[in-house]
């Protein structure tokens, strides 16, 4: 109890005041990495229903883009790719990566924020801080490969943090993490993670991210047939209980996240009226 309370002191002392209101906001996925209790995931609901009270609603489209959905009514597309189905619904904002064109795009009619994971110079990394209603949005760059080499920070790994929770996707992740990058995501109770074990990185590797970071819920994404999905499950599954939500959406909150680090199997469904 005195080791929250002094967090919570901690925290309060960096807030900002009224005569520091164009700095940014503080991270606290950053500021307390290891004071999570552990927790359950909730029920399913559908994308165009109100998000609970202290909740966050996330939907597997495809491929490795989520819609992300805060109780205050922020949308969020992560690695959009400009087709979400047969809606007419359009995100507030979005986030793209480029290592493949399915990841990224030019049409962006309609969506009012746009996060791109690389910057317009080649080798310096895109720098985002941004709140959105009750949504903080952040990036940490990650290495991608490039014309048969490397480019420094030319991806993104994003992080989202609302209703209490810290949700980071790590996108077209090419490379395993440095101490650096694990510091700067801090603590992420919700990871979406590519298990393709080909075009992002081999399936060891990812594995050795993924408990690294050691999430209450790990979402695959990026898994192209079964046989890749259930090849992760299994060299996961002596650290992580494995649970199939049966269906594409989930409600998940703070005090509700599993006990025991989950991967959470979520089928990818198009958005549709």
């Amino acid at each position: 109890m005195s080791r929250i309370i002094a967090l919570t002191l901690a925290l309060l002392t960096t807030l900002p005041t009224v005569g520091q209101a164009q700095e940014r906001r503080y991270s606290h996925c950053i500021a307390v990495a290891d004071a999570t209790p552990g927790v359950e995931y909730v029920q399913q609901a559908a994308w165009q229903d109100p998000v609970p009270e202290r909740g966050v609603r996330i939907n597997y489209i495809g491929h490795s883009m989520f819609l992300i959905q805060s109780e205050g009514g922020v949308s969020i597309v992560t690695d959009y790719n400009g087709y979400l189905g047969p809606t007419e619904f359009t995100p507030d904002a979005v986030t793209m990566n480029r290592a493949h064109s399915s990841h990224w795009t030019e049409n962006l009619e309609g969506v009012e924020h746009v996060f791109r994971g690389w910057s317009d110079q080649f080798g310096i990394g895109a720098d985002h801080h941004t709140e959105l209603g009750d949504v903080l949005i952040r990036n940490v760059t990650s290495d991608i490969r490039s014309y048969g080499s490397i480019e420094e920070d030319g991806n993104s790994i994003f992080v989202f943090e609302m209703a209490n929770l810290c949700i980071g996707h790590l996108g077209h992740l090419h490379q395993e993490l440095s101490d650096a990058q694990y510091a700067a995501l801090g603590r992420l109770d919700v990871l979406m993670v590519p298990v393709d074990g080909s075009m992002t990185m081999a399936q060891d590797a990812m594995m050795r991210v993924v408990a690294r970071l050691h999430s209450s819920v790990v979402i695959p994404m990026h898994w192209f047939d079964a046989s890749r999905l259930d090849a992760f499950l299994a060299g996961m599954s002596q650290e992580f209980a494995v649970q199939y939500a049966g269906g594409s959406e989930i409600v998940l909150s703070l005090d509700s996240l599993p006990r025991q680090p989950t991967i959470m199997v979520m089928q990818p469904e198009m958005l549709s009226d």
